[in-house]
C-alpha cells in the first residue's frame, strides 16, 4: 500500500512499538509500503529523534546480514515518579486496611492500564540485562510479571505453590516464609524453564523475602542466573531481608489499625 511520510510513519511507529526488541528488517518495511530503503531509513531517523526526545523509548539499528532495526522501551524519569506517586496515593487510602495489618491491593494489580505502566517501569530497570525468561509466582505476581515480559517482549514462567498432573514432571522445594516461619512448598515444571536460562524474578509483595530466597533457590536447581528481582512494594520492616539484591517500586512504612493510617513512600531510587 502506497502512503504518504506521514502516514507511513504512524504505521512503522505503530509496529515497532507494538513487537519491542523484536528484530525487524530494513526490508520488512520496504516490502509492505513499497518504498526503497533509503525512504525507510529516512522514517527511522525521525521516529527515532522524537522517540528519543519524548523520552519514550529508543530505535536500535543493528548493521550486518542478520541485522536490522527494533524498539527498545523506556520511561522517562519523571514518568517513574508519577505511576509511583500514584500507587502510593492509592495505596495510602485507609478504607485499604485490612485485619491484621495487611493492605488490599489486588484491584490496583489487576488494573491493566495501571499495571502495564508498572510493567514499562521494570522494562526500563531491566533493559541492559540480556533476559532469556520473566519469572513469578502465583498468583498476584502474575499480572506484573505479564506486563514487564510484554515490555521486554519476553515469555514468563509461573512458579506453583502446588502441583497439577497437566505440569509433568515437575521440580519441588520446601522453603521458609521470612515472616511467619511456616514451611511453605514451591514447584516448577521441568518443561517451563531451560537449563542456564538468564531470569529476572518479579514479584508483588515482599516483606522478609522468604519467597524471593526460595525462588532463587529453585533457580539453582534449573541451574538458571538470576539477573535481578523486582517487586512492586516491601515493608520497611524487617529492615534486613533474606535477599539483598533487589528492585522495588514502593516502600510500606506503616499500617495502623487503630489510628487508620497508611504510610507508603517510593523506593529511595525513584
Amino acid at each position: 500500500m502506497k502512503m504518504r511520510r506521514s502516514e507511513r510513519i504512524v504505521a512503522i511507529t505503530k509496529i515497532l512499538i507494538d513487537k519491542p526488541y523484536r528484530l525487524f528488517s530494513l526490508s520488512h518495511f520496504t516490502e509492505k509500503f513499497s518504498v526503497a530503503k533509503s525512504t525507510v531509513s529516512e522514517d527511522l531517523a525521525i521516529i527515532k529523534r522524537v522517540l528519543a526526545a519524548e523520552e519514550m523509548g529508543k530505535i536500535e539499528t543493528l548493521s550486518g546480514a542478520a541485522g536490522g532495526v527494533r524498539f527498545i522501551p523506556n520511561k522517562a524519569s519523571q514518568d517513574i515518579k508519577e505511576t509511583v506517586n500514584l500507587l502510593c496515593e492509592e495505596l495510602s487510602d485507609a478504607k485499604r486496611i485490612l485485619p491484621g495489618g495487611f493492605l488490599y491491593m489486588t484491584d490496583l494489580i489487576f488494573s491493566p492500564e495501571l499495571i502495564m505502566e508498572v510493567g514499562k517501569i521494570f522494562a526500563t530497570k531491566f533493559a541492559d540485562l540480556e533476559v532469556d525468561y520473566i519469572i513469578t509466582i502465583e498468583t498476584k505476581g502474575i499480572p506484573i510479571a505479564l506486563a514487564t515480559a510484554r515490555a521486554m517482549n519476553l515469555p514468563v514462567v509461573s512458579v506453583r505453590k502446588d502441583t497439577r498432573v497437566t505440569e509433568g514432571s515437575v521440580v519441588s522445594i520446601n522453603y521458609v516464609t521470612g515472616s511467619s516461619k511456616k514451611i511453605e512448598t514451591m514447584s516448577l515444571s521441568r518443561r517451563a524453564l531451560p537449563i542456564n536460562s538468564k531470569v529476572v524474578i518479579i514479584d508483588d509483595f515482599m516483606k522478609a523475602g522468604g519467597t524471593a530466597k526460595g525462588m532463587l533457590d529453585l533457580m539453582q536447581e534449573f541451574q538458571a542466573e538470576v539477573l535481578d528481582i523486582g517487586v512492586l512494594m516491601e515493608t520497611a520492616e524487617p529492615s534486613e531481608k533474606l535477599v539483598s539484591d533487589y528492585t522495588s517500586l514502593i516502600t510500606l512504612e506503616k499500617v495502623d489499625e487503630v489510628k487508620e493510617e497508611v504510610i507508603v513512600k517510593p523506593s529511595s531510587w525513584v
